[in-house]
């Protein structure tokens, strides 16, 4: 007879099978897979992700080395890996840690501009959760039963079931947002206000580079929208980013592709002038030029990179007869 923790398991687990992809304001989300850790002794090593993930500690406590900084978890928490940060977490041997795991991208949408005042407060949300430096927080009470309600519909699939999840999992990513973003900021503000005239400029252009990456864009296009000269605006820009309009431009558009990439069954060529780049041997080159790595290369590895031990601070010795579970997120 299956115990109790290995039926919920596999009732959670049911998630993984179904594709589900949500809007949240300006930002489309979409699940890469769902995860479920028993309460026993267990690590996975330090790694980095393309994409967001996500932890629930239903039992136990352990730790997360997150950044090269241990930090303990327990039952209750709520701790998140966001995109190319170094982290691995290690379970408790006296009470071994059990977590639901989820990751998720997040893209900005292209051309997209908010107006309706709900959802320009959910635009701030998830602006400040994926620029927050925070790690862990104590989960809000509606983690849990949210969980439990997304294993209900994957398992029972029940009519209508599809819009459930999507409901569901809409309110996760909410919940998620609000417990790891800064509990300080008004989610009204997208960015932090401008204190002078130059201010105002850098972060109205910042942000029209934000929301029409996908289309062809020149500093010429971006004075328009800012009303000033190309020169007057590429040195605002410099002096209060300290790199410059196109650099950041082509951080935007790789950083959207690299996302896009998780999804195998789109054509390189597709994504390259999804992000912008019409012609896919430039995007592989630039591409290359500033991940060190190909788009086909970089979807091979699914996003996910595995670190060297002396990529971080040196990590606590653990005893030789160790004998970690043969699994890694």
């Amino acid at each position: 007879m299956k115990s109790s923790t290995s039926l919920r398991r596999e009732r959670f687990l049911q998630l993984s099978q179904l594709p589900v992809a949500v809007r949240l304001g300006r930002f489309d989300a979409e699940i890469l897979y769902w995860g479920f850790f028993e309460p026993r002794w267990w690590r996975n090593f330090l790694h980095t992700h393309s994409f967001f993930e996500i932890c629930y500690a239903y039992a136990g406590q352990g730790v997360f080395r997150m950044l090269g900084v241990d930090r303990k978890v327990r039952a209750g928490d709520l701790f998140v890996a966001r995109p190319t940060e170094p982290h691995e977490i290690i379970s408790s041997r006296k009470r071994p840690l059990g977590i639901y795991f989820w990751a998720y991208t997040l893209l900005p949408l292209a051309a997209h501009r908010t107006t309706r005042p709900a959802a320009t407060g959910v635009d701030a949300l998830f602006d400040a959760f994926a620029a927050s430096g925070i790690s862990i927080s104590r989960a809000p009470r509606s983690i849990p039963q949210t969980l439990e309600h997304l294993a209900d519909e994957a398992d029972a699939r029940r009519p209508g079931y599809g819009l459930a999840i999507e409901s569901l999992v809409s309110k996760l990513l909410l919940d998620t947002a609000r417990a790891l973003a800064p509990p300080s900021l008004p989610v009204e503000i997208i960015d932090p206000p401008a204190t002078d005239p130059a201010g105002a400029v850098v972060r109205t252009a910042t942000r029209y580079l934000r929301d029409n990456f996908a289309r062809p864009i020149g500093i010429r296009d971006v004075a328009a929208q800012v009303h000033v000269s190309e020169r007057h605006l590429s040195r605002l820009f410099l002096a209060a980013t300290h790199r410059s309009v196109i650099d950041h431009l082509i951080e935007i558009r790789l950083a959207a592709a690299k996302q896009l990439l998780l999804d195998r069954d789109r054509p390189i060529k597709s994504i390259a002038a999804e992000v912008g780049y019409p012609d896919v041997r430039y995007f592989i080159t630039l591409f290359h030029r500033h991940a060190g790595t190909t788009p086909a290369r970089w979807r091979a590895t699914g996003g996910t990179k595995f670190l060297p031990p002396n990529r971080q601070n040196p990590p606590k010795k653990t005893p030789t007869n160790a004998k970690p579970a043969d699994f890694r997120k």
